[in-house]
């Protein structure tokens, strides 16, 4: 499992995990994932996708992916050498994991703690909360603009949190309890990061900070689950091949499960998770500025 917030609008950096718009309603993932009777050969036949088996991968390469201290950048004797760092992450990589980025421990623990409760609940409860037509938000899959394109393996629930006159509350769960109060809380501590990563983004590579100041002001929260694949889990992705038409996205793991996938060179190169660290995709938006 785990949680986007992407901010800003639209305009390459690749992850398989963009396009805004509608979604088509489809099966829920992780019910069909527990059914045996109904993980029929003709039913998986939707989500293989044709091409993964033949994409390099360079797993060696998983400590590589850059990782930018933002004390080191608030601190006068080591900014120069990290903003060096950071510079070289946004250009040549195009992601960076970030490290003592301010966020307090509980609010991550507690959206950690929430976001697994909530797809936990039965699918009746969460479907009281499900996209309807004309709408990106709440729980579905997102961007299935056909009834015969290849689906991802995975079930989201999305929501518009910042600024928070663009919310629409009735997508909000009450189930459970707390889990209002963790999202307000952890996009409101987001929104302080991307402040803060745009401020120092903008000076790394010689842009005016006032240019980006209104560019990360809203704010798309995307929760996203991965259930197993039992029968060709080498054959399915969890997010298909994509870039990110935003600003910045800014990813939390729930749990240490090594899933993710950035390209670079022409290969992918796995993520291992840090449970210090969020991970930091430059989006289109922000690519036209580097």
């Amino acid at each position: 499992m785990e949680v986007e917030a992407r901010s800003g609008g639209s305009g390459a950096s690749e992850g398989r995990w963009s396009q805004s718009g509608t979604s088509l309603p489809v099966r829920n993932v992780q019910a069909l994932a527990g059914s045996a009777a109904e993980l029929t050969a003709d039913t998986i036949q939707r989500y293989i996708q044709p091409d993964v088996e033949g994409d390099t991968v360079l797993a060696e390469h998983s400590d590589e992916v850059p990782v930018i201290d933002l004390g080191k950048l608030l601190d006068a004797e080591s900014v120069e050498a990290e903003a060096a760092k950071l510079r070289f992450a946004c250009e040549d990589w195009g992601f960076f994991q970030v490290v003592n980025h301010g966020i307090p421990i509980e609010v991550i623990a507690d959206m950690k703690h929430d976001i697994q409760k909530f797809f936990q609940l039965p699918l009746e409860v969460k479907n009281a909360y499900a996209q309807r037509v004309g709408d990106l938000q709440g729980y579905g899959q997102a961007f299935v603009l056909s009834d015969d394109q290849k689906l991802d393996w995975s079930d989201m629930f999305g929501l518009f949190s910042q600024p928070p006159q663009a919310r629409d509350m009735s997508y909000w769960p009450n189930q459970p309890p707390n889990f209002r109060n963790s999202i307000e809380e952890y996009s409101s501590e987001l929104m302080k990061l991307t402040h803060s990563l745009a401020t120092f983004i903008a000076k790394t590579i010689d842009v005016d900070p006032e240019l980006m100041e209104d560019k990360h002001v809203g704010q798309f929260l995307r929760m996203n689950y991965y259930p197993p694949c039992t029968t060709t889990p080498e054959k399915v992705l969890g997010f298909s091949p994509h870039s990110d038409g935003s600003f910045l996205t800014i990813l939390l793991e729930v749990n240490a499960v090594q899933g993710l996938q950035i390209r670079r060179h022409g290969a992918w190169i796995p993520v291992k998770p840090r449970a210090d660290a969020l991970l930091v995709n430059v989006g289109d938006f922000l690519e036209l500025f580097c």
